[in-house]
């Protein structure tokens, strides 16, 4: 007698019970939907609250790449009021229960120095330091290159986001950093109003 054929008869009897359950369709419908329900409920909450991530981090994108855009096309020099109302246009574009904390700096390359350096830097209620030279260096690497004379805009942009439902999604921030050449002008110089000059807009 081989192994095989002294277990066949031991393991027929689970065989059997194993087939009538799975062809067995009786059931309580209230028992399986106890179940199921809670699942159903976490898999729909869990997608709408990652939907909705996505949706929010989509729109703080497009929001700071359009007020970007807005100050590359300016023509003449800007102030501190201005940079104040693209914060204000900045929570329009946003969700209304969201809160923006922006920072414009404009940045040139001193061929002298080898490095970038701020021309001017800004943030309205100071929601985030004002960059200067030696900060800006930690974000060189996010800067492409650029000649003597050139000029770029960059814009920060960090907006906090809560999930509506807990459903183990930490709190965040989304964060851009978008970097712009003025497209009209060389510079777009901070607090000297009128059309940049070599004054206004110095290569060194």
């Amino acid at each position: 007698m081989t192994l095989r054929t002294f277990l066949l008869p031991l393991c027929a009897p689970v065989r059997s019970a194993l087939t009538r359950f799975g062809r067995n369709e009786a059931g309580t419908v209230v028992v399986e939907a106890v179940i199921v329900l809670p699942l159903f409920l976490w898999a729909y909450i869990a997608l709408f609250v990652y939907w909705d991530a996505f949706r929010s981090m989509n729109t703080v994108q497009k929001a700071a790449y359009t007020i970007s855009d807005m100050i590359s096309r300016e023509k003449v020099g800007k102030t501190t009021a201005y940079i104040n109302g693209v914060q204000e246009m900045l929570e329009y574009l946003i969700d209304e229960d969201q809160n923006a904390r922006l920072r414009v700096t404009e940045v040139t390359w001193s061929t002298t120095r080898k490095r970038f350096e701020v021309h001017w830097s800004r943030s309205p209620n100071n929601g985030l330091p004002p960059l200067t030279t030696a900060t800006l260096q930690n974000y060189s690497h996010a800067i492409p290159t650029m000649t003597a004379g050139d000029y770029v805009i960059v814009v920060e942009v960090e907006v906090a986001y809560q999930p509506a439902f807990d459903i183990g999604m930490p709190n965040q921030t989304f964060r851009e950093f978008i970097v712009t050449r003025p497209r009209f002008a060389p510079c777009i110089p901070m607090d000297t109003l009128g059309v940049p000059n070599i004054t206004t807009c110095p290569v060194s």
